[in-house]
């Protein structure tokens, strides 16, 4: 039995853990905290434009299982929101526990509270890494799923100081890049001045401090958008990773979303000046906790990689989710933790590493952004299924569409329905 070692639980370091252990292989799955899933912790959103075919197209690529359990959390489905359609809300207070549960049901050997300090190689293959508490993990391939937010030094560095997120590096120790432990140079993502980083574009407020209408309207519709006064305005837009919310509705409103608190859709905004909304008189923060000063940096440190999410220049090391690049979201997360779980097996088993046709939406995707990176103007920008300039990419290419027939026979015409369920092919 091949041994799989995931370094980072968020949602790509699960997906790439739920495909490895499909296919044979002992997965141990090392998490930095005491919990799993890290920024979808205080995330939320799903199917939202162009993620609901890359869900349906990991759906008939054979990975659909970890959307199950989404499924079956969801508190909102099919809503709309300024520039976005078909939206389904998962609840962020029962999701962490639902996937645990699922990946221990697969035997999947998860370890909380360890933080990767040390790794053992020889020439470019790791043999083994090791925690803060000295405890040693070996393997026959490794999986960088690790993130790019933080630690508490970037935060107050390229941002407004930490603003005590959900990632609670001030308890956990900051993030370790396994990519980075091996002398790999990582990079840099850019906001749209040209400066070091990109701010995490929404917060979380108590539903229960909000005015008993705007509680209500949550409630029933899972959005509430209410005019913000131009006196009280605070334009963040250009501070956020997710270019997907950088519009001028999200400038002029406060935007709800029910993900079982109030998602406030803008990266930060002053307490002083949101409880003068009526509404938000006793409105106050649950992640981050400062949300009135700022959020967690984050894109500091992208693995260079190949298209099958091979990490250049190591040998048997992988990365999944935002440390595979300029991607943005959970269900980005979800595709790339699933491809770098598939070829990690596939890598030690000594087979051909699959890399993903340009026909199919998740195929484009890896291997545009990877070109994009390559280029001074695409390092500032950043990449999802939902949103900004793949989005609008993927309209052009006809590969958006909510047709899921049309998406089950797009990744059947490329000859890889159900790939991800099997090595034999």
């Amino acid at each position: 039995m091949k041994k799989v070692v995931i370094a980072g639980g968020g949602w790509s370091g699960c997906a790439a853990a739920a495909e490895a252990v499909r296919l044979g292989a002992s997965v141990t799955l090392l998490e930095r905290t005491d919990m799993l899933l890290g920024t979808g912790l205080a995330g939320g959103i799903m199917r939202n434009n162009g993620r609901f075919t890359a869900t349906e197209e990991l759906i008939a690529l054979g990975a659909g299982e970890l959307f199950q359990v989404i499924d079956q959390n969801i508190r909102h489905r099919n809503i709309r929101f300024p520039g976005h359609e078909h939206a389904d809300l998962y609840d962020i207070g029962r999701i962490e526990g639902a996937v645990r549960r699922y990946l221990e049901e697969q035997d999947i050997h998860l370890v909380f509270q360890a933080r990767i300090s040390h790794i053992q190689m020889e020439n470019r293959r790791i043999i083994h890494v090791t925690d803060d508490k000295d405890r040693t993990y070996a393997g026959d391939v490794f999986i960088d799923a690790t993130g790019t937010a933080g630690p508490m030094n970037c935060c107050t560095k390229y941002g407004n100081g930490c603003a005590m997120c959900v990632l609670r590096c001030p308890s956990f120790g900051g993030r370790v890049s396994l990519t980075g432990l091996t002398g790999i140079e990582e990079y840099k993502g850019r906001k749209k001045d040209g400066s070091t980083g990109a701010m995490s574009g929404s917060c979380k407020l108590l539903k229960e401090s909000l005015s008993p209408e705007i509680i209500r309207r949550l409630d029933q519709e899972g959005v509430c958008i209410i005019p913000i006064p131009k006196a009280l305005i605070d334009d963040h837009l250009d501070l956020k990773c997710c270019q997907q919310y950088a519009l001028p509705e999200f400038r002029d409103n406060i935007i709800l979303l029910d993900t079982g608190h109030a998602k406030l859709m803008t990266p930060y905004y002053p307490l002083e000046k949101l409880h003068q909304i009526p509404g938000f008189q006793n409105a106050r923060y649950e992640d981050p906790y400062a949300g009135g000063k700022g959020n967690s940096m984050r894109y500091f440190a992208m693995a260079p990689r190949e298209n099958t999410l091979k990490v250049t220049d190591a040998e048997n090391l992988f990365c999944a989710g935002e440390k595979a690049g300029l991607l943005v979201g959970h269900t980005e997360a979800i595709a790339t933790g699933a491809l770098a779980g598939y070829n990690s097996v596939r890598y030690a088993e000594g087979l051909a590493l699959l890399e993903l046709p340009r026909s199919l939406a998740i195929g484009d995707a890896i291997a545009y952004v990877k070109e994009e990176m390559a280029t001074e103007e695409g390092m500032g920008r950043k990449y999802t299924f939902s949103g900004s300039c793949y989005f609008t990419r993927m309209k052009k290419l006809d590969l958006y569409t909510t047709d899921t027939e049309k998406i089950r026979r797009r990744v059947d015409e490329a000859g890889l329905t159900g790939i991800f369920k099997a090595l034999n092919r």
